[in-house]
C-alpha cells in the first residue's frame, strides 16, 4: 500500500555549478530502478542537470540532449544512466509504444519533460527548475517525492545541500 508521504523542498541555483552540486549529492543515493522526472521551460538546465549526474555517477561520458533520438543510455559504474526526453512525446501512449519501460527496472532513468510520462512512474523524484528574475543563471529547483521509497534520501539529500546552496 502506498503512503501519502509527500517530501519535498526547494534551492537556489546560481550557476550551472551549484545545479552540478545537486547532482552530485543526489547520485550516491540512487540505484537502478528509480527515476527522476525532470520539469521545467527550455533552457531551464535540465539537460545540464543529467551531465553533472552522470558524471557524478563516474562516467566521462559525453551527454547530450536526446530531443531528436528520444533516448541516451549513459554506461557508469553506478549503473546504466537511461536518458529520455519526452518533448516532442504527444502523450503518455506514445512513450509507452517506445518501448523503454523495458529498460528502466535495470537503468537509473532521467526524464526531461518527465511531466508528460511521470504517471507511469510513481516512485520516481521530481525536479521542477524555474528561472528566477534576479539573473538568467539562477534556478529555484524543487525536489518532490511522494512515496515513502524516497523518504530517507530526500532527508539525507537535504543535509548534503544544506551546506553548500541555499534552501
Amino acid at each position: 500500500m502506498r503512503s501519502n508521504v509527500v517530501n519535498k523542498f526547494s534551492i537556489v541555483s546560481r550557476s550551472e555549478d551549484d545545479t552540478a552540486r545537486v547532482a552530485g549529492a543526489l547520485a550516491p543515493l540512487l540505484q537502478p530502478g528509480d527515476a527522476i522526472m525532470l520539469k521545467g521551460g527550455l533552457a531551464g538546465g535540465k539537460t545540464n542537470f543529467v551531465q553533472a549526474l552522470v558524471a557524478a555517477l563516474g562516467s566521462d561520458t559525453a551527454v547530450t540532449s536526446p530531443t531528436f533520438t528520444l533516448a541516451h543510455f549513459y554506461p557508469t559504474p553506478a549503473g546504466t544512466v537511461l536518458h529520455i526526453d519526452a518533448y516532442r512525446l504527444s502523450s503518455i501512449a506514445e512513450y509507452r509504444d517506445l518501448g523503454l519501460d523495458d529498460y528502466t527496472f535495470d537503468s537509473i532513468t532521467a526524464i526531461e519533460w518527465g511531466d508528460k510520462v511521470e504517471r507511469d512512474f510513481p516512485d520516481s523524484l521530481s525536479i521542477t527548475f524555474e528561472s528566477i528574475p534576479q539573473d538568467e543563471t539562477y534556478r529555484k529547483l524543487t525536489l518532490e517525492a511522494s512515496s515513502e521509497h524516497w523518504l530517507q534520501a530526500m532527508a539525507e539529500l537535504r543535509l548534503r545541500l544544506r551546506e553548500s546552496l541555499e534552501l
